[in-house]
């Protein structure tokens, strides 16, 4: 009996077929431009909708046209990074827009008198009219004194209470056990609340007219404290344990070993939460508004009398306008896009401090 193979007008094919490799790109501007090209017939063209319209179609699209050139598994890969990708626009769309509304608004205003005049209103006897004046440059000393305050108050306390909980502290003590939880406790605390204890701490002490740079700096702190604590312990805790171990068999004193080789080891990232901190709280409005409450005159004394800040600035601007309304609503978009100035400043120091500060590879 004689076997014979089969034969085959066509070779089996090994792979199976392969879209174009700018296929995703080009079929997702095709069907953007024909959905808003429908609008447009339609009577008018709505963002949202040409948005929403075109990642639907183009994860249809994607999706049939794998499942029929290529394979299913393939198909699902693609509509999977499709979603992906739109979840990752969808995200970062609010973000572009908010950048994008206060960098264009705000660069109408801001320039070298906005920044260094101190902004208000004054009476002109002459003309009998309220002139405003536009300037940020109380807001941006109390910004800086008000933060600088509460930083200086707020890292020591964090450091070591994060040197206590990962060096000294057994994982079974009480004491530790607290600290964490009332850490983790703060860290949920609405700013709101740190303004109003703030407040009534110090109307208990100074009396009714409680207002100061200062007692917005504490509001700060109960929001800055477990910020610190949780970045510090958590470098700490990257430290591997073979440094202290080999520091102390030395015979080097265990405050010794924590100074000069844990948190020299740790200083990027200590230095680098420390900073990201100090943006995280540069913006609180509610707080400092509370605390300090609001003024347009210049006052760089932190113990005494209402003080300004950039975001109290632009919240009381756009809230509360003057006569001149377009000019309330400028200094507040001016005041908006110094503080995300000053928000990417620290941003940028983080990143360079963890850059220096890493260990180095030998």
């Amino acid at each position: 009996m004689t076997v014979t193979a089969p034969s085959s007008s066509a070779p089996l094919a090994l792979t199976s077929g392969q879209l174009p490799r700018f296929i995703e790109p080009a079929l997702l501007l095709g069907i953007a431009v024909v959905v808003a090209g429908i609008q447009f017939l339609l009577g008018g063209f709505n963002l949202a909708a040409w948005l929403v319209l075109s990642a639907v179609l183009y994860l249809i699209a994607i999706g049939v046209g794998s499942s029929i050139v290529e394979n299913r598994r393939k198909a699902v890969d693609r509509v999977v990074r499709g979603l992906v990708t739109v979840a990752f626009l969808l995200a970062v769309a609010p973000l572009i827009s908010t950048l994008w509304t206060v960098v264009s608004k705000g660069l109408a205003v801001v320039n070298w008198n906005f920044v260094t005049q101190v902004g208000g209103t004054a009476f002109n006897p002459d003309t009998l009219e309220v002139v405003a004046t536009a300037g940020a440059w109380q807001a941006i000393t109390g910004t800086l004194i008000i933060t600088g305050i509460a930083a200086l108050i707020s890292v020591p306390i964090g450091v070591l209470a994060a040197v206590y909980l990962v060096e000294y502290a057994q994982p079974n003590n009480p004491l530790r056990r607290a600290i964490t939880f009332l850490v983790d406790v703060m860290t949920g605390i609405p700013s709101i609340v740190a303004g109003l204890f703030a407040f009534s701490l110090f109307s208990l002490v100074v009396g009714p007219k409680a207002f100061s740079g200062f007692s917005a700096s504490i509001a700060l702190c109960v929001l800055m404290i477990p910020i610190v604590i949780r970045s510090t312990e958590e470098m700490l805790r990257l430290v591997p344990a073979d440094l202290r171990e080999a520091s102390l068999a030395l015979g080097v004193p265990r405050s010794a070993t924590i100074i000069k080789v844990v948190l020299r080891t740790a200083a990027s990232g200590i230095i680098t939460g420390v900073v990201l901190a100090v943006a995280r709280v540069v913006g609180e409005t509610a707080p400092i508004f509370i605390a300090a409450s609001f003024t347009d005159n210049f006052n760089a004394n932190p113990f005494e009398g209402p003080m300004q800040t950039l975001p109290v600035m632009a919240y009381t601007a756009y809230s509360f306008p003057g006569q001149d309304i377009d000019a309330s609503q400028a200094n507040a978009w001016g005041a908006a896009f110094l503080l995300v100035v000053l928000v990417v400043i620290f941003n940028l120091i983080a990143r360079i401090v963890a850059a220096v500060f890493a260990p180095k590879a030998r």
